[in-house]
Parts: structure tokens; sequence; C-alpha cells
């Protein structure tokens, strides 16, 4: 009797032990439907909130959320309050730029003239393009050029370059920065994006592009994907001109879209669009930014973003010397873009939109899903944004981390 219970226990241990594996593997797919049950209980609930606040929206009031406007001014003013009424956000450069207290304050001040929550956004990218080494009373420690973090190639140094980035944004209150640079240059010599880029090598630009961007995301600034498709083979500077990119669909997805790509599938929210042109895949001179081969059909359907696409600045002469600025509103928000990055002016901009859909050029159905995914962006991250203290722009860990590059 004895020997038969030692038995039964012997093949109920069996089969415990054998069955151990299922139990954990059925746990941990407990677990994870739970997260996504979670994930989409979260999303419903910011879906229902976006909803009803567009329902409460004028027009006007859902057009001027799909602007970032730029400004003169190095603090408020009539003019520019007026101009701030209800937009989606503002882009400071070095003009706007003087002092720590100056900033601050006047960052301030245009956060306290919106109902929603703005976008104040900034390129900070390190290398040539810093525009916070313009304060004047705190002396910055210029952060080395993308390229030199992409020859190091460790993605530990390239994210805490991106949470470097947030904490000086975050200690004068910007909350967007138009980085990282994702072009894969033609060559180490190339004159246009040159160094702004991580490398020659695609995978060096994606691995790296990403962790600066998990930095910046993880602490709580948004990072912008830059410039869709790819200016990295252009043969000139949309500032001045129209570039051409000669390159074939396949060409760009086998090389310039790889970082895209990558990123997409791990959840990117945000992607600047170039003014390029693509005449192998539009068949013509549009620039990408306003084709909707390009921004639709391109990025949206075939890559499957459903993020947020912003503009390059549209003051740039690669469109405004080919299209009048009615023309550059209609064919962005036809193209499938959300936002309009530097604008002529939010009143005028309102104006011509408006009178764009009365005329059923553009569809006010296209504003409502551009405005929902500006909206979901906007009260996913900046709920509440915390200010860091002014120590933190000259801290030792910000020295180690260049030094980190530079070494």
């Amino acid at each position: 009797m004895k020997n038969k219970i030692i038995v039964v226990i012997v093949i109920l241990l069996v089969i415990f032990l054998v069955s151990f594996p299922f139990i954990k593997i059925n746990n941990k797919e407990a677990n994870t439907l739970k997260e996504i049950n979670e994930k989409e209980k979260l999303e419903q609930k910011l879906d229902e909130k976006v909803n009803e606040i567009i329902s409460n929206l004028t027009l006007e009031e859902k057009i001027a959320q799909m602007l970032i406007i730029s400004t003169n001014e190095t603090k408020m003013s009539e003019k520019l309050k007026s101009e701030l009424e209800s937009v989606g956000g503002i882009i400071l450069f070095s003009k706007n730029i003087t002092t720590y207290d100056q900033t601050l304050n006047f960052i301030n001040d245009i956060k306290s003239t919106a109902k929603i929550p703005m976008f104040i956004s900034v390129d900070e990218e390190g290398g040539k393009v810093q525009r916070l080494t313009s304060l004047k009373d705190i002396k910055l420690k210029s952060i080395p050029s993308m390229f030199y973090v992409g020859k190091k190639n460790n993605e530990e140094l390239s994210y805490n370059v991106g949470k470097l980035l947030a904490e000086r944004l975050r200690a004068l209150g910007f909350n967007m920065d138009f980085a990282p640079v994702v072009d894969v240059i033609d060559s180490e010599d190339n004159k246009v994006i040159g160094t702004r880029s991580f490398s020659t090598d695609e995978s060096v630009v994606s691995n790296m592009a990403f962790n600066l961007y998990t930095g910046l995301m993880d602490n709580n600034v948004i990072g912008v994907y830059k410039h869709f498709p790819g200016h990295g083979y252009a043969n000139g500077d949309s500032h001045l001109g129209l570039p051409v990119i000669d390159k074939t669909k396949e060409e760009l997805l086998n090389v310039d879209l790889v970082p895209y790509k990558e990123a997409i599938e791990k959840g990117l929210e945000v992607i600047m669009v170039a003014h390029l042109s693509l005449p192998k895949i539009t068949n013509d001179n549009t620039p990408s930014s306003l084709s909707k081969e390009i921004v639709t059909d391109l990025l949206r359907n075939e890559l499957h973003f459903n993020g947020v696409v912003i503009t390059d600045g549209l003051n740039m002469k690669a469109l405004t010397n080919n299209y009048s600025e009615k023309e550059i509103y209609e064919r962005a928000i036809n193209a499938g873009v959300d936002i309009l990055l530097i604008p002529v002016s939010s009143k005028s901009a309102i104006e011509k939109i408006k009178s764009s859909i009365s005329e059923g050029i553009i569809d006010e159905n296209r504003i409502n899903e551009s405005v929902k995914r500006i909206l979901k962006l906007k009260y996913k991250y900046l709920n509440s944004e915390e200010l860091l203290p002014k120590e933190i722009l000259t801290n030792s860990e910000t020295l180690n981390v260049i030094d980190e590059i530079n070494n």
C-alpha cells in the first residue's frame, strides 16, 4: 500500500513538472492579455475625451489646432496674443531666446493663452542646430553633431543624448523637439544634411535615432522624426529651392525609409515631412509635403503610420517659389498632413483654409481626422508638464555625456 502511495505521488509530481511550463506560459499570456485590455481601455477613454472636445470646437478652432506658428518676439505682446488664439503650438528660434528668465517667462506667458495644451517646439538637435546655446546668461556646453554619436554606435550613449536634450528643454518649458534627424546621408562629405545625420549606414541611423527618440520621450519631450522620406541624397537645400531625389520607391525602402519603418513598428508618434521632389514616385515635381502619393499612399497606407504628420517650415522657398499661400495649405491638407508648420500667420491660414472648405476643395472630415490625431497626442503626453530646475542645464551628468561623445 505504501509503495502504491509513493508511485501515485511520483506520478502526480511528474505531471506537475511537465505542465508547470505551460502554467507559466498561460500566466504570461494572461498578463499580456490584461495589459492589452488595459491599453485598449485607456485608448477608448482617450478617444471619448478627444471626440467630446472636438464636438465643442468651432471650425476656426479646429483649423487653428493644425497650426504651429513662429514669431519675432521675445516677450508677449498684444499682436502675438492675438496670433496665438487657439493655435496648436509655436516654434521658437535663437532670436526668441536671450536669457533663462526671459525664455522661461515667455514660454509660460504663451502657455497661459491656451485653452488646449500647446506644443512649445524647437529645433534642438546638437551640432550646428542648437537654439539653446543662444542663452546669454548660461553657458551651455555644446552637444556634438549626431554624426559623432553615430560613430560611437552606442545605444546607451544615444539614449542619454536624448535624455540630455529633454532635460535642457524641460528646464525652460519646451515639450516638443524637432529631432532626431534620421536622414541617411550619401557620403561623409554630404553638404546639405552633413553631420546632422548619424551615418551613411541606414542600420546605424535607425538604431541611434530610435534610442535618442526614446530618451526624449521617456523624459517627457515629444520627439519628431525628420525629414521624411529622406533628405540625405538631396541635390539641394529646400530652404533655397526644391531639391530632387532621383530614387525609386524600392531604393527608398531599402535605405532612406529603413529608420522610419523600424520606428513605426515600435510606436513612433510624430514625423516631419520634407519639401522634396521625388519624380520617380509622383511622376511630377510635387513636393513630398504636398503629395498624397508620399504622405497618404506611402507613409500612411504602405508604412502603416497612424501618428501625427507635420510639414517642414511652409516659409521655405521649395514651396513659396512655386505655390500661393492658399495652394500650399490646400495641397498639404489634402495630401494627409496634420500640422502646418510656420504658416504666413494664424489668421491668414484660418481664413484661407475656411475658404477652401466652403469651396469644396478641402473636406471638413479631413480637418477632423487631423485634429483628432493632434489632440490624442496632446492629451497623451502634455497632461502634466513638470518644469525641471535651472541647475539641470549645467549639471555634471551633462558634461559626462558630452565627454563620452568627444572621447
